[in-house]
This record gives C-alpha cells, sequence and structure tokens, in this order.
C-alpha cells in the first residue's frame, strides 16, 4: 500500500486505514498534521511478527550439539540447562535479554514454552509485559519417570497442575498486564506425561478456556512412541485426553496424516510450523500445502533451539524452501516423477502470511493485519540500513519490494518495532 496512511487510536488499535489518493487520506492527513499528530516513515511498513513456537529457556543454548541425535540432544544440553532455571536470576537475566532481541527482531508476539520452575516462567511472563512484547507463556509440564530425567520432572500430577495454576494466577494478577501476556497450559509432548496428567490437563483446559500447546508427531519416534502407547495418532491421543480444542497450538505435526489433519480442523487447532528445526530433528517435512487445503490453520515458529536461528524472516525463506524440497524430492538417485511430493510448494507471500495473520488467527488474537481494528503491532525495514543486507536498484515495483526485504533483509534493517502503537526499546514513545 505505497503512500497509505494508518489511523491509531489511543487504545493502540488501528482505527482507519486510508490508500493514497482518497480524499479519506487528504482529510485525515491534513488534520493528523494540523494537529501535529502526522509520522511520516520511508522504507516498508509490515505487521510485527508472530512466532508460534519458542522454548524460552533454550536460548543460552542456540547453536549447541545439533550434530546430535535428538535424544542425546534433549539429555545432554536440554534438560541440564532447563533445570539452572531452579536460579531465578539466572531466569530474569536470559529472559529479559531474550525477549528484547525477539522484539528487536521484529518478533511482536510469541508462544513460549517455558522450564518447569514457577518462579522462573512468572519471570517469562513478567519480562513480556515489561517490554510490551504480546505472548502466551506455558510453565512446562513433564511427569513421566521413563523419559523425563530424575532431576528434571513433576513429582506427581497434583504437582504439575498446581503449578501450572500458579502461573496462571501470576499472570492475571500482574498490574501492568493488560492484555499483554495470557497462560497455557504445555504438556511438554506426549511422552512426557502420563496418562493421568494428560487427563488432568485436559480437564483443566476445559475449565479455564486456557490455550494448549504441545508437540505433536514431531519425528518418526515421537510418532512411533504415540502409536505404540496409546495405539492411535499423537493428534487422536490429544482429543481423548480434551487436549485438542480451538486453543490448541500443536508444534511440527510432520508426521500428522490426512485423517489427523481433518480431526484438527474439525476441532479448530493450529500447527506451528517449525521449517527450520525439522530440518535437523523431525526427519521429515510438514506437508504445509496439504494442511492449509484441509483447512488448517497454521502459524510459523522458530522452535529455538532446536532451530538455530530466532528470526522469524529465516524462518519464513525456509518454509519456501522446504515445501520446494517436498515437492520435487531430495533424492537424486530416483526418477523425477517419483522424487516429490506434486503440489507442495509455497511461495513467499504464503510464507509472510503464516507469519504474521497466521499466526495471530491460530491465537484467536487481533494482530498481524494492516486492518481496523487491529492492534498496531509493526515493524519498518530500511533498505538502506548501513549494516543491512538488502540492496536495491531502484525500478523495483512495490511487489519485488516486499519480496526483497523478505528475502534478504537482517536484523540490522528492522530499525522500528511497535507494540500497541508505542515503540519498543524507546520507552512510551507513540507512533
Amino acid at each position: 500500500m505505497a503512500g497509505g496512511l494508518l489511523e491509531i487510536g489511543a487504545d493502540g488499535r488501528i482505527a482507519a486505514v486510508c490508500h493514497a489518493g482518497s480524499e479519506e487520506h487528504r482529510t485525515l492527513a491534513r488534520e493528523a498534521a494540523q494537529a501535529g499528530r502526522l509520522v511520516t516513515l520511508d522504507g516498508l511498513l509490515i505487521p510485527g511478527l508472530v512466532d508460534l513456537h519458542v522454548h524460552a529457556p533454550q536460548y543460552p543454548q542456540l547453536g549447541k550439539g545439533l550434530d546430535q541425535p535428538l535424544e542425546v540432544w534433549l539429555q545432554r544440553y536440554t534438560f541440564p540447562l532447563e533445570a539452572r532455571y531452579a536460579d531465578r536470576l539466572f531466569a530474569r537475566s536470559v529472559y529479559r535479554r531474550l525477549v528484547a532481541d525477539l522484539l528487536a527482531g521484529g518478533t511482536t508476539t510469541a508462544l513460549y514454552f517455558a522450564s518447569r520452575h514457577v518462579e522462573a516462567t512468572c519471570e517469562l511472563a513478567d519480562a513480556c509485559i515489561e517490554a510490551r512484547q504480546r505472548a502466551l507463556v506455558g510453565r512446562v509440564v513433564m511427569d513421566n519417570p521413563d523419559q523425563c530425567p530424575d532431576f528434571y520432572r513433576d513429582a506427581s500430577v497434583a504437582e504439575g497442575v498446581a503449578a501450572t495454576r500458579a502461573v496462571a494466577a501470576h499472570i492475571a494478577a500482574h498490574p501492568a498486564n493488560t492484555g499483554w501476556v495470557r497462560p497455557v497450559i504445555t504438556p511438554r509432548f506426549l511422552p512426557s506425561c502420563t496418562d493421568d496428567m494428560l487427563r488432568a490437563l485436559g480437564h483443566l483446559a476445559g475449565e479455564c478456556g486456557c490455550h494448549v500447546q504441545t508437540h505433536c508427531a514431531e519425528s518418526d519416534w515421537a510418532r512411533d512412541y504415540g502409536q505404540d502407547r496409546f495405539g492411535h495418532s499423537d493428534m487422536e491421543a490429544l482429543d481423548r485426553f480434551g487436549l485438542l480444542t480451538r486453543n490448541t497450538v500443536l508444534a511440527h505435526g510432520n508426521f500428522i496424516t490426512g485423517s489427523d489433519m481433518d480431526l484438527l480442523a474439525r476441532r479448530g487447532g493450529a500447527v506451528a510450523h517449525c521449517p527450520l528445526s525439522n530440518a535437523w530433528f523431525a526427519n521429515a517435512v510438514f506437508p504445509l500445502r496439504a494442511a492449509l487445503d484441509k483447512g488448517v490453520r497454521v502459524g510459523l515458529g522458530t522452535d529455538i533451539a532446536g532451530g538455530p536461528s530466532a528470526s522469524m524472516m529465516g524462518a519464513m525463506r525456509m518454509t519456501v524452501a522446504a515445501s520446494r524440497m517436498l515437492r520435487d524430492g531430495v533424492d537424486p538417485d530416483r526418477p523425477a516423477a517419483e522424487r516429490g511430493r506434486p503440489g507442495s510448494a509455497v511461495d513467499m507471500m504464503t510464507a509472510f502470511h503464516l507469519a504474521t495473520a497466521g499466526g495471530g488467527d491460530a491465537l484467536d488474537l487481533p494482530v498481524g493485519r494492516f486492518a481496523p481494528g487491529q492492534h498496531f503491532d509493526a515493524l519498518r525495514i530500511d533498505p538502506d540500513a548501513s549494516l543491512g543486507t538488502m540492496r536495491l536498484w531502484g525500478d523495483e515495483s512495490d511487489e519485488d519490494l516486499l519480496a526483497t526485504a523478505l528475502y534478504t533483509a537482517s536484523r540490522a534493517n528492522i530499525t522500528h518495532v511497535w507494540t500497541d502503537g508505542q515503540q519498543t526499546g524507546q520507552g512510551a514513545r507513540p507512533a
């Protein structure tokens, strides 16, 4: 929308969207200028990015141990690191840095897995509220002694449920939480929880109406484990435990079947597609195009630290690349006609939608679009930023300009970020 005008209300929501050349645009621009409220920006303005899968305590692990199998990576690196969040000061230092870094990269909304520590999880919620990042924050629940180390698991179902309630109560009681942060029920994944725990969390989800997040059919091992233990798919198991609802976001879903997709679409849940971490640990490419065609709600996730980048720009790029690899196949020894899955590719504009409006829709939050009633969560991309990676040559169409930004911009090109109409990291500076 070249030359467009957005009117931002006192509540931080978009009141009007005016196209250049319209009478409404001229009138509103004149009135705003006379009142000293007209802000002119060059470069590109895009909606804030929504990351649907972040393991917050794994931020210090970013880039480490990625040559290991998932089970080794978890036991050797992840669980010992997450256990350190019993230290509230350590949690505070990591989480404040994480939230600031994600905001600087344009992630204005995030769905967080925390650790199993109540106080540390509350620190994450506090960090989001103080920095004005929209977030859903969940204390991880894991009680299965067969899959969780002795030093890092819930001692009982009662402990897991009580801790989840305690975090939700803290979030609700925070005096500055005017809708910035919500709680989310977070069984780590089916193997990490006993049947009794899953049943109790499903009951809690029905009682409080909270969002639910977990991993689903991420890898060959996870799929086979669920089939062996429950006698049916992860999706069916989650549904039977009451954990598959309109408020559910499932990370990965690489091995969900067509019938799983149908069930998910009926329940209204969503998938957090994590293309970068899938390349490391998931053994497969998520059938994104098939899920979208079946009406499944999908957004994108970085899945740090399984994904070695916290950039949602990177997630968009990998979404396109992974879909093309699924379409074309990757084994050169197979005939071209047998190598891939035709019709699986998506383009960058689809990936951009998933990283913005798709993520907002998955969370039922009014974010990710420039439309009346939406929160003004946005970022400015400066193509000419001195340390940036964009290069323009003067002949780009509007479509080419956006595509170039999405494919080539770096964090240095993101010069301003707003949530609810106020610039982040700069105090209460209005847009």
